[in-house]
Order: structure tokens, then C-alpha cells, then sequence
């Protein structure tokens, strides 16, 4: 009978605690939901567990929990227009937009700095339809982890029946050489040899694969190569605020 009863007891938090979710949430408002930056993030972790400890045991008085989500929801508000209000406090609260890619180019630096590896770039590349690397003039990691792109201005979509043109066929490449790595199942794949490589790599004015963060070969047996020096001794990546 008392198993009953708490079953009963939970069953009924569950009717009333999601629809008072709900509420905070839309009061939260879509950023909260949409974007998820790191103090956002770190409200809905705290919400879920507040929510889950109320759920899971009938203990926890039911009115306490309710009382937290307002509360929560109401403080995550202030926080949201305070950051509206003053740029300063944004900046301290969450993640600035990171340059790891500048014409075609990956930044070795930022990207270690970040700790994303080539892996994450080229899925998150791929997620926006672009399979080649150099297509890319500048690619930017936004403070909500997802990547923005702007593409070379020859790169750049256009409509077919604007520039009155023949759809040319899609170009993409494959990863031969990561952080100093030949990664010979692909060149034997592509039908290349190390030596046809290195040759290339040769007239590039690359000695040694070693000074090799990412390189990559197209369909066009084309190759493409960022440095782990890439930008040392320029003046640097310009910064991105919010």
C-alpha cells in the first residue's frame, strides 16, 4: 500500500513538474533552448537535476522544487538582460568566437587551443554541405561549439539560371596526411604513391611532412596543406567579439 501511495506520489510530480518546465522554459525564452552557451547550458543542467531529484524521491518536499525552477528561470532572465546590457559581461560568462580557419587553412593554434580535433572540423564542414577544405575563406567556431562559414567569394552559391552555367560536378577530399601522418591507405585508394607526394609536397616548399598539421587531396588529384606554423611571424588572426 505505501509503494502504491508513492507511486501515486510520483506520478503525480511528473503531471505537474513538466508543465511548470514548460512555462520557465518559454519564459527563459528561445535562447536558452536554441543556442545553449556555456551559462545557459550550465541552467538547464541544473534544472534537470532539480527536476529529477524531485521526481525520483518522493522525500524531497514538492513545493521546494517548484520554488527552485521559478527561481531558476527567474535568475537566468536577469542574467540574459544583464549580458543584453553590458558587452563586458558576456564576455565573461561564455565562450568569444574563435578563427580556425582562414583561407583554407587550419589554424593550429586555435584549434588546440579549443582542443578540437581536424576530425570535429571536417564533420562540422561536411554537416554544411562543404567537402573541401580550401572552399573556405574564413571558418569560425561560435561560442555555442557549432562553426560558421564563409565561403571563397569563387566558392560562393550562386543559381544556375542566374549565371546561365553547366552544372559542374561536386568536388571533395580526402584526408592523406594528419598532424606529420601519411595515411597511405588513402593515397593507395586515390591510385598515388608516397613519392608522387612528396614531390608535390617538394614544390610546395614543404621539407618534411613533419611541418604538416592537415593536408588533403581532391578528386583533381589537387593537393592542399596547412602548416603547423601557419600565421607565425603575420600579424596575426583578427579578433571576433560578440
Amino acid at each position: 500500500m505505501h509503494l502504491i501511495k508513492e507511486l501515486l506520489l510520483v506520478t503525480g510530480r511528473i503531471f505537474t513538474i513538466i508543465p511548470l518546465m514548460l512555462l520557465v522554459a518559454l519564459y527563459m525564452g528561445k535562447r536558452s533552448v536554441g543556442e545553449l552557451p556555456v551559462f545557459d547550458f550550465l541552467v538547464i543542467i541544473t534544472l534537470g537535476a532539480v527536476v529529477g531529484a524531485d521526481i525520483a524521491d518522493p522525500e524531497i518536499p514538492h513545493i521546494h522544487t517548484a520554488v527552485a525552477i521559478v527561481l531558476i528561470g527567474i535568475f537566468q532572465r536577469i542574467v540574459s538582460r544583464a549580458v543584453v546590457r553590458h558587452r563586458k559581461l558576456g564576455h565573461l560568462i561564455t565562450f568569444e568566437p574563435t578563427i580556425v580557419i582562414q583561407d583554407g587553412r587550419l589554424i593550429f593554434k586555435n584549434l588546440k587551443r579549443l582542443r578540437y580535433s581536424i576530425d570535429n572540423i571536417l564533420q562540422m564542414l561536411r554537416e554544411k554541405d562543404i567537402f573541401d577544405i580550401s572552399e573556405v575563406h574564413l571558418g569560425i567556431v561560435e561560442a555555442n561549439g557549432r562553426i560558421s562559414v564563409l565561403k571563397k567569394d569563387d566558392k560562393a552559391p550562386v543559381t544556375i539560371e542566374d549565371m546561365s552555367l553547366t552544372k559542374k560536378s561536386a568536388i571533395i577530399s580526402y584526408p592523406v596526411i594528419i598532424e606529420g601522418k601519411i595515411y597511405m591507405d588513402v593515397l593507395e585508394k586515390l591510385k598515388l604513391s608516397e613519392a608522387w607526394l612528396q614531390e608535390q609536397l617538394r614544390g610546395m616548399n614543404i621539407k618534411g611532412t613533419e611541418e604538416i598539421f592537415f593536408a588533403s587531396i581532391n578528386d583533381k588529384n589537387e593537393v592542399h596543406v596547412s602548416l603547423k606554423n601557419f600565421m607565425e611571424g603575420m600579424e596575426g588572426v583578427l579578433p571576433i567579439y560578440h
